[in-house]
């Protein structure tokens, strides 16, 4: 049967993958977190030495957190798909490939993105023109990000190379362009709802305990962490997967099979 794409029926599915497997999600979380903060040490190391090295540490740095990305992605898509199957630690890792082809869409996207503030920074003297210009930039942004969201998706799940993903991505959001921005908005005030809470607590013992203020922030910052960037990763794979059965136009496996 059809499922046309469902912003309630995606947070459901969404919610129901992290009950079933919040265990595994919250161990490799945590990898991911330490995976920040090795970035962070490597970035700190390399700014000690030339501009040449810099750069050339910027993109090791790069290569570390796409490939932690789309061992996530691979682990979720597997989440998903192999429910009731053994699968192997292998099965979640990305090839070099993949990897690869990930780098060079964040490359492209970073010169785009740097092309823009030069544009920016050359309009600097005509305050409403730069003004207007941001304002149009700042829309294009947001429209291209959400078409395009899904291209790594497709590179782990389908072993698609870089230009076919994003043509697949522009493909299947279709269509279902405010559908997407509502998911975005809804995960945005998610996101910021979380932060205000753990805030609030932080905020309370902060006042009842002395000298442990940032012990508390740090914490507290671990926390959201460990509960936000899951439910965003799992909301995003599972919305692709609603989306890709949506565009084929087949019977919806996720919410079958969950």
């Amino acid at each position: 049967m059809y499922h046309p794409f469902s912003i309630a029926e995606t947070i459901k599915t969404a919610w129901k993958v992290i009950k079933k497997n919040y265990i595994i999600l919250i161990v490799f979380t945590m990898v991911t977190f330490l995976g920040e903060i090795a970035k962070d040490a490597l970035s700190t190391y390399f700014e000690q030495y030339s501009v040449t090295i810099q750069i050339l540490g910027a993109q090791i740095i790069s290569i570390i957190a796409t490939y932690l990305t789309l061992s996530y992605y691979k682990l979720l898509l597997t989440l998903i798909d192999r429910e009731y199957y053994e699968f192997e630690f292998k099965d979640i890792l990305p090839s070099f490939k993949m990897v690869c082809y990930a780098v060079l869409i964040v490359i492209v996207f970073r010169i785009l993105y740097q092309t823009l503030l030069f544009i920016d920074f050359r309009l600097i003297n005509n305050v409403y023109l730069l003004y207007l210009l941001m304002f149009l930039q700042g829309i294009t942004i947001v429209y291209f990000l959400i078409r395009l969201i899904f291209c790594l998706c497709f590179i782990v799940d389908d072993d698609s190379g870089p230009i076919e993903s994003l043509k697949q991505s522009f493909a299947i959001t279709k269509n279902n362009f405010f559908k997407l921005l509502g998911m975005v908005l809804i995960v945005f005030v998610f996101v910021a709802l979380i932060l205000l809470l753990i805030n609030g607590f932080i905020t309370l013992f902060v006042d009842q305990i002395n000298g442990l203020e940032a012990y508390l922030i740090e914490f507290g910052a671990i926390c959201w962490f460990a509960i936000t960037f899951p439910t965003v990763q799992v909301t995003i794979i599972t919305t692709y997967r609603k989306l890709v059965y949506s565009a084929k136009d087949v019977e919806d496996d996720v919410s079958e099979a969950l």
